[in-house]
């Protein structure tokens, strides 16, 4: 079994040297077929540097360096794309990650499970940071249904075949395992150690949960509704018709016992603020459906080169 270690580097130069000394200690006292792959994503550093002149001593060690900062899910996904092993470990270059987790996870491999996420159980860092966290995760795991309390881990553990059917974009890496259990993947968590950053600055500042929280809602639109978002948008559209039609009806139900039928109190439409209530109401619904058939139409015409189920095993007739 092939080992890849696939690492988003962003101004670590500091950290390289030593982060690939560990990994090679590991590599070796395991005796691991391994490959570790640099994906430097625009650093402003001498981090391209540094990874040069180890993979000159090394040959185990593949880099790509991207010509700006794409962000982490791009640089994971770089990296996914390029590994080439049976088993894929991520893990980020600030050193807070301890390759000698590595063994633990695979270990756990051998359970038939196909993603492990990292938990880190005591944390290094300030409370600020902690704090937001634990909620964070807290909302992911409710909202997804993928129960772990560490989403944001950087150190994760995967089955190769995953990255051929969970493509990341925007900012969804620390979602993987989610995006995995909703196509049948089974997902498990391991304890690991935590180590305090030691160079360097954290690259991330509040507005990360902000984004996070945006991402949650693409999360769970994706995997509840990716086949099928007539049930949600349609599902919205119709209540907000109906209820714009049942108040237009009503509305037009009092007109009719007073100026019609001289019955009731006197009733007027043209200070009546429900009803441009009503229409506004009946306007968003046919908005809504319309874009439900819209998105239904999108997605049958994937369906044509891709499919919404995940095969794990194959018996070949004959």
């Amino acid at each position: 079994m092939k080992l890849s270690i696939v690492i988003p580097v962003y101004n670590e130069a500091d950290s390289l040297g030593q982060l690939h000394q560990e990994i090679g200690e590991v590599l070796q006292a395991n005796n691991y077929e391994a490959e570790i792959l640099f994906i430097d994503d625009g650093s402003k550093d001498d981090s391209w540097k540094i990874i040069s002149q180890l993979a000159e001593k090394d040959s185990r060690i593949g880099a790509i360096r991207f010509r700006r900062n794409f962000g982490k899910a791009a640089a994971l996904n770089a990296g996914f794309k390029t590994a080439t092993g049976d088993i894929v470990v991520t893990m980020d270059a600030d050193l807070q990650d301890d390759p000698k987790e590595i063994p633990g996870f695979l270990e756990m491999m051998e359970s038939d499970l196909d993603v492990i996420s990292g938990w880190k159980k005591v944390r290094h860092d300030p409370w600020h940071k902690t704090f937001p966290s634990k909620f964070f995760n807290g909302m992911v795991s409710w909202v997804s249904g993928t129960k772990l309390n560490d989403h944001n881990c950087g150190m994760k553990c995967y089955r190769r075949e995953i990255f051929d059917e969970v493509t990341l974009y925007g900012e969804l890496h620390r979602f993987v395992p989610v995006l995995a259990a909703a196509r049948g993947y089974k997902v498990g968590e391991k304890v690991i150690q935590h180590r305090a950053r030691q160079h360097g600055h954290s690259k991330y500042g509040f507005e990360r949960f902000i984004k996070g929280f945006l991402d949650i809602l693409t999360v769970k639109f994706v995997t509840g509704y990716g086949q099928r978002p007539q049930h949600l948008l349609g599902s919205i559209g119709l209540t907000s018709f109906v209820v714009g039609i049942l108040t237009l009806l009503y509305l037009a139900f009092r007109w009719s016992l007073f100026h019609l039928l001289g019955l009731g109190p006197e009733f007027d439409l043209h200070n009546r603020p429900a009803v441009l209530y009503g229409v506004a109401l009946m306007l968003l619904g046919a908005q809504l459906i319309s874009t439900g058939i819209i998105a239904e139409l999108f997605i049958a015409y994937q369906n044509r080169i891709s499919t919404d189920y995940s095969i794990k095993d194959r018996i070949q007739r004959g």
